[in-house]
């Protein structure tokens, strides 16, 4: 693969793209979304190849990219001139996209990270340069030819099968106008300072240890279901999963029976059978990290109350451990099948749990009470609060980070505007 000649094929296809009419645009977005449908399971087989994802979990990703795909397909454009009115003649808004993107996207949804970047920064007149994770450039070759396939001019989407190594070189080419990240905070510190030095625009999307926290007038059969799901989907292994379950003390001999029998329902199996609820994580190296932050958990105090049993290379039973506030594996993500549980006296002392950390992705609350509601509406330090759901992301709706979570705008009409430039107009 020749970089340069890469890099100068997505410069070219902008210089035509950005002249395509919005609603052009949007047809071909129709056609990509539609292709996506067809072959959902086709693509979610690759998915769960690459990264042990359950192929029922990986058929849905694949869905939901369609979703999002025919939501921009459908929108409203909010790119057309603006007129503001002034005492001259001509005074107008233009949002006018910046040319070539670079995305870098990690493993662990490898449809929808890459796609929930690009499609809205491609329907503003972009165009995309892809760094997939290594373990999914198979997921990044068959975006390309589903967008070629829709009849996207080539160029307007290429992935590149580079190294993290190679990010620095491509980021710092003048060619490439900014960057979108999905991944941790380190690789986002990383990328940021690049792109600030050479002066581009960055979007981070980085780690979470969201919070699920539990009141006294909950749902609590329905609480239980969300919060397993909420913590084990995709073996653990989400930004957005709820990671910290905080439970109001005078509900903890009630409500935790009932999460620990819906947790145990998780059980690793072969993830290519439409049965299986968790496989095993991505790589090896992973669940050895998970298995070292286990322990240095342990280590500052936290009681088993599931133990985290690894049963393979990359395969646990899912654990669970009781917290208290001090404990330092509380400044780390745990990415994997091991959830935290911490017992809060009342709605004030849960609201000072769920915010004493660095991270504010999305928090999910649970109670019917909307006075209560407002308290953690107003108060959390996050993104997104979620009321009695699991957090997720919908594509017309903001998604973005608080904190060390990142900053910048992905989904919803808002990310039409991450990657544009202002440009004022003015005069008689």
């Amino acid at each position: 693969m020749n970089l340069e000649n890469k890099l100068a094929k997505s410069q070219t296809a902008f210089e035509n793209w950005k002249t395509v009419p919005f609603t052009e645009k949007q047809k071909l977005l129709q056609k990509l979304a539609s292709l996506l449908e067809k072959d959902a399971e086709k693509f979610g087989k690759i998915i769960t190849q690459e990264m042990n994802k359950p192929i029922t979990q990986s058929i849905s990703e694949v869905q939901k990219c369609a979703l999002m795909t025919r939501y921009y397909a459908e929108a409203e454009n909010i790119l057309k001139p603006e007129k503001i009115k002034t005492e001259f003649r001509v005074s107008e808004i233009h949002s006018v996209p910046k040319g070539v993107i670079l995305g870098v996207m990690p493993w662990n949804f490898p449809f929808w990270q890459a796609l929930r970047f690009a499609v809205p920064a491609i329907l503003a007149g972009n165009t995309i340069v892809l760094k997939h994770a290594s373990i999914c450039f198979g997921s990044g070759n068959m975006i390309e030819k589903l967008f070629l396939k829709a009849g996207f001019p080539k160029g307007v989407f290429q992935n590149l099968e580079i190294g993290h190594e190679d990010v620095k070189k491509v980021l710092e080419n003048p060619i490439i106008k900014g960057v979108s990240l999905t991944g941790s905070e380190k690789a986002g510190a990383e990328v940021a300072s690049i792109a600030g030095k050479n002066i581009k625009k960055s979007l981070l999307e980085l780690g979470g240890s969201d919070a699920f926290i539990v009141l006294d007038d909950a749902d609590f059969k329905k609480a239980a279901a969300s919060a397993a799901k909420a913590r084990l989907q995709n073996c653990g292994q989400a930004c957005n999963a709820g990671k910290r379950f905080i439970i109001q003390k005078n509900i903890e001999k009630e409500f935790l029976p009932m999460f620990i029998k819906e947790y145990q329902k998780y059980i690793p199996g072969n993830p290519l059978k439409k049965e299986t609820l968790i496989g095993g994580m991505a790589r090896p190296d992973l669940a050895d990290e998970l298995e070292k932050q286990y322990n240095k958990a342990l280590k500052f105090g936290a009681e088993i109350i599931l133990p985290l049993e690894r049963i393979s290379k990359n395969e646990f039973i899912p654990g669970l451990i009781k917290v208290r506030a001090a404990n330092p594996i509380l400044q780390d993500e745990l990415f994997g099948p091991l959830g935290m549980v911490m017992i809060a006296k009342n709605d004030k002392e849960a609201l000072k749990l769920a915010n004493d950390i660095p991270f504010g992705l999305s928090n999910s609350v649970w109670t019917k009470d909307k006075k209560r509601q407002q308290l953690f509406i107003d108060h959390l330090e996050s993104g997104t609060v979620s009321l009695n759901k699991e957090s997720s992301s919908d594509p017309r709706l903001p998604f973005g980070g608080a904190k060390s979570s990142g900053y910048g705008t992905e989904l919803s009409l808002h990310a039409l505007k991450e990657f544009v430039n202002m440009k004022t107009i003015v005069g008689n």
